[in-house]
C-alpha cells in the first residue's frame, strides 16, 4: 500500500549501471571517514561489495551515486515506514525550517509530537525528547539507576541499545558482523555493572536476580530481538519479564527504538500487551530525521532535571524539524497502514518461503510485523547464540545476487528487513522472482 508519492516515476531496479562517480567517491570518503562512513554497517564489510553511495530515495527505491535504482529493504533502518521522499513529512520539514531551525527553546512542535506519542504509548506518562536512540537509552539507564539506588543492567546477548560505554558488551548487529566481542576503549569499570543473560531464556534471568539481590536496578530488552536477526519473544517471556523485575523491585525497560510505531502503532508493548516502566523510542517519531525520547511513569520521570537530580540535557534535543517531520509521519500511521504493511511483509514472507524451498535451499524465515530475517540456518533462532550460527558466507552470495539484481538488502545477516507503506505487491514479486533466481544460483 502507498499512502503517498512525489509524482517522479523513479528507473525501476534490476540490474546496474556502469559509472565512475561512486568510486571517486568512495576514495575521498575514505580518506575522510574511518572505513569510509560514518556508521560500521554502512562499510558492507561482511557482504563483500564496495559500499554503496546512495543520493536519493523515492517510495520504496533509492539511487545510488551511479544512477542505478533499488527496490529498499533497509529503509533509513527503520525510519522510512511511509517510503522515501513521503510528500507529508517533506513539506512538514520545508514549513518548519522558514520559521528557523532551532531556538534554545521549548518549541510547541515538541508538545504536539509528544502528545502524539503518549496516546499510542500510554506507559509514557512523560518523556523526553533526545537527538538519538543512544542518548534515550544512556538517559533511561541512568535515570534507573537514580530512581532505583541500584547500580546493575541486565541486557541480553548480542542485544543493541547503543554504542554507550556500559552496553557495549556482547552486543549485536555491527558488532556481530565485525566478530568483535565489545569494543576497544570500554574499560572494565564500565562494563562492570552490565550482567549479559541469553534472550528467551527464563531461568537465567532468575538467578541473576538470586545471585545479585538487591542490587538489579532494570532490565532492558529489545522485546523483539532486532540486532541479531529478528527474533520474537517466546510465547509469555515479556511477561515473565514483567513478574520478575517488579517482584524484585527493578525496571522493566523496553528499547522499542526499532520496534516503537513499527510492529504496531503502540509498538510492542501494545502488540504483547505488556507495560513496562520506562520505554526508549527512536527512528519512526522522527519521520527520517535524528530523534530519541524516553519516558515512562510520572513517578520516575520526576527524578529527571530540573525536577529531581537524574541530569541529561541536550542542545539540539526536541528539534523543531524532527518534530515536524516525526509528527507528519505519525499521523499517516492508522490501524489500516499497520493492516496493509502486515499484509505486504506476509506476502514477502511466504514468497522467499516458497522460493527457497523451490531452490532446495535450507533457510528459516522470522517476521514480526513488517520486520523480517532470512537466515541461512535450517530452524528459527531463539537467541543470538544460536542466530550466530548462521552461513554468514552464504548470505553474503545471497545479498550480491540480490543487489546485482537491483534488491537492496540489509549488508549483514544480523539486521532486519525493514518494509514500510509504499512497498506494494508489484515490489514485492519482483523481490520474489529475484530470490528465486539467487537461491538457483
Amino acid at each position: 500500500m502507498s499512502t503517498g508519492s512525489t509524482g517522479h516515476v523513479p528507473h525501476p531496479a534490476g540490474g546496474q549501471v556502469a559509472g565512475g562517480r561512486q568510486a571517486l567517491l568512495r576514495q575521498e570518503a575514505e580518506s575522510l571517514f574511518p572505513g569510509g562512513v560514518n556508521s560500521p554497517v554502512r562499510a558492507f564489510g561482511s557482504v563483500g561489495r564496495p559500499p554503496l553511495l546512495i543520493d536519493a530515495g523515492e517510495g520504496p527505491r533509492v539511487r545510488d551515486a551511479d544512477g542505478n535504482w533499488y527496490i529498499d529493504y533497509i529503509a533509513s533502518w527503520g525510519p522510512a515506514i511511509l517510503g522515501h521522499a513521503h510528500p507529508a513529512p517533506v513539506e512538514a520539514v520545508r514549513e518548519t525550517a522558514l520559521r528557523g531551525f532551532a531556538f534554545g527553546a521549548t518549541s510547541p512542535l515538541e508538545v504536539e509530537l509528544g502528545n502524539r506519542i503518549r496516546n499510542a504509548m500510554p506507559s509514557m506518562e512523560r518523556l523526553r525528547f533526545t537527538s538519538s536512540g543512544t542518548e534515550a537509552v544512556m538517559s533511561a539507564l541512568r535515570l534507573a539507576r537514580g530512581a532505583t539506588g541500584r547500580d546493575i543492567i541486565v541486557k541480553f546477548a548480542g542485544g543493541y541499545h547503543g554504542h554507550g560505554d556500559s552496553l557495549l558488551v556482547d552486543a549485536g548487529s555491527g558488532l556481530a558482523t565485525l566478530g568483535l566481542p565489545g569494543s576497544e576503549g570500554v574499560t572494565g569499570g564500565a562494563a562492570r555493572d552490565t550482567v549479559v543473560v541469553p534472550y528467551n531464556d527464563p531461568t537465567a534471568i532468575a538467578q541473576v536476580f538470586e545471585r545479585h539481590e538487591d542490587r538489579v536496578a532494570a532490565v532492558i530488552v529489545e522485546p523483539v530481538a532486532a540486532n541479531v536477526g529478528v527474533i520474537p519473544p517466546q510465547p509469555g517471556y515479556l511477561e515473565w519479564l514483567r513478574e520478575v523485575t517488579a517482584s524484585n523491585g527493578a525496571l522493566l525497560i523496553f528499547d522499542e527504538v526499532i520496534t516503537g510505531f513499527r510492529v504496531a502503532r503502540g509498538g510492542a508493548q501494545a502488540r504483547y500487551g505488556v507495560t513496562p516502566d520506562l520505554t526508549t523510542l527512536g527512528k519512526i517519531i522522527g519521520g527520517g530525521l535524528p530523534v530519541g525520547a524516553y519516558g515512562g511513569r510520572n513517578d520516575l520521570m520526576r527524578h529527571v532535571a530540573p525536577e529531581g537530580g537524574v541530569y541529561q540535557a541536550g542542545t539540539l534535543s526536541g528539534h523543531p524539524i524532527a518534530m515536524a517531520a516525526g509528527a507528519a509521519t505519525l499521523d499517516l500511521l492508522t490501524e489500516d497502514v499497520y493492516l496493509a504493511i502486515e499484509e505486504t511483509a506476509a506476502e514477502l514472507e511466504t514468497g522467499l518461503r516458497y522460493a527457497a524451498q523451490q531452490a532446495g535451499r535450507e533457510v528459516a524465515i522470522t517476521r514480526v510485523g513488517s520486520l523480517l530475517t532470512l537466515f541461512f540456518r535450517p530452524t528459527p533462532p531463539r537467541n543470538w547464540a544460536e542466530a550466530g550460527t548462521s552461513d554468514r558466507a552464504a548470505y553474503a552470495r545471497f545479498f550480491g545476487a540480490m543487489l546485482d539484481q537491483g534488491i537492496l538488502l540489509p549488508p549483514s545477516q544480523f539486521e532486519a528487513w525493514f518494509l514500510g507503506a509504499s512497498h506494494t505487491s508489484a515490489e514485492i514479486t519482483a523481490t520474489v522472482a529475484a530470490a528465486r533466481r539467487a537461491f538457483a544460483a
